[in-house]
């Protein structure tokens, strides 16, 4: 079995997201075996759990310094003594891949790279590595400083950036965000309630299908509750909110959603989000990589409640750019957006949604490894990757 190695990180869920759809869309190819490589929880898983918990913390109590930091890394020239001052991880990864022997690595998290160069500065010789971008247009210098055999982009725009900041044209592939294949293979019964007549009241409320919203939550609980209550109050429509693994506030939500005019499924964890994306008439979450891309494939406009200064802003631009959203920061800009998306028929809606089916790549992650295993090479066929650092 030829070896693939993924490497990820869970700094954000884009990243594992990414790297989870690239693994299963590699092992769809016969004698391909893709494994994945979370170098920072393997070297210190403590401090890897500790970090990402300030990480978050961070980001969702003080965007400012996130913000600040942010902008350091993409400008500052000392940002690659950050990266060479992770010698244990980069030791680590070196050992893993002389023992792994791939045919190719592809990396969803933008600190490899500069460990991948260092190691063939030292002297290490091992097969091609690429980079999946999971950013679009607002794309941190971090990800395209280091060489790369190929860099993989969510949309056009987002390689002419590249291509402006000297990343050889060659090398930057418009692929789109590795989704779920699921996306790809969406079955014809996957789809929302037609949308017209949803909120004409000249008709029969029992005669109509309502609108169908999907709230993700990845918020605090103060933002959390007070959306919930919002959307609650539409009289009829169908809410499905998603409260990850916070079991106390999956049972808040569910005290309030007693009695409420909407009717509400409260969900914990769940692994059908693309099922729910594919089957709602629209989403709220923040603009997380992986949720923005997700629910562009699933032609699910989204509503943007909230966005991280640095990474997620560029998210929102592609959502503002092709027209096929609205950001929308309280609960009661939420509710107006949603009841003008259903105004006259629907039109706002249609229009957005035809907007994302001509941004949709729903078969990015096996375009992505079509293109790999094109490159991979054998031990005695591995060319030297030349540096553009």
């Amino acid at each position: 079995m030829a070896k693939v190695l993924i490497l990820t990180a869970g700094y954000g869920e884009g990243h594992n997201s990414a790297a989870r759809v690239l693994q299963a869309a590699f092992n769809e190819r016969p004698g391909i075996d893709a494994e994945l490589v979370d170098i920072f929880a393997l070297r210190a898983p403590r401090l890897n759990a500790v970090s990402r918990r300030a990480y978050l913390k961070l980001i969702n109590t003080a965007p400012g310094a996130w913000s600040r930091l942010y902008r350091w890394l993409d400008e500052s020239p000392r940002t690659p003594w950050l990266f060479r001052a992770l010698g244990s991880h980069r030791r680590l990864l070196g050992r893993i891949i002389a023992e792994k022997q791939p045919v190719a690595i592809v990396a969803t998290f933008p600190a490899y790279p500069w460990l991948l160069n260092q190691l063939r500065r030292e002297g290490h010789f091992f097969c091609p590595h690429y980079t999946v971008v999971t950013d679009a247009l607002t794309i941190n210098s971090v990800w395209y400083r280091p060489a790369s055999a190929g860099w993989f982009v969510t949309d056009a725009d987002s390689a002419a950036l590249l291509r402006a900041r000297g990343v050889p044209g060659d090398r930057i592939h418009v692929s789109g965000f590795p989704v779920a294949l699921a996306f790809a293979d969406r079955a014809p019964h996957l789809q929302p309630p037609e949308a017209c007549h949803l909120l004409d009241d000249k008709l029969p409320s029992s005669a109509l299908p309502r609108p169908r919203v999907l709230f993700m939550i990845n918020t605090g609980r103060t933002a959390a509750r007070a959306i919930t209550r919002a959307l609650l109050q539409l009289p009829g429509w169908h809410l499905t909110i998603t409260a990850g693994r916070d079991e106390k506030l999956r049972h808040e939500l569910l005290e309030l959603a007693k009695g409420a005019p909407a009717k509400a499924e409260i969900l914990g964890w769940t692994n059908r989000i693309p099922e729910l994306l594919m089957t709602h008439h629209a989403v709220i979450s923040k603009a997380g990589g992986a949720t923005t891309q997700e629910s562009i494939n699933a032609h699910c406009p989204l509503l943007i409640s909230q966005i991280v200064p640095g990474q997620e802003e560029g998210n929102y631009e592609l959502i503002r750019h092709h027209d096929a959203g609205a950001l929308t920061e309280t609960p009661e800009a939420i509710v107006t957006t949603l009841n003008r998306m259903f105004e006259h028929d629907a039109k706002l809606w249609h229009h957005w949604r035809a907007n994302l089916r001509r941004l949709a790549r729903p078969a990015a992650a096996r375009q992505i490894a079509t293109r790999v295993l094109a490159g991979a090479t054998t031990p005695a066929t591995r060319p030297a990757i030349s540096l553009i650092e």
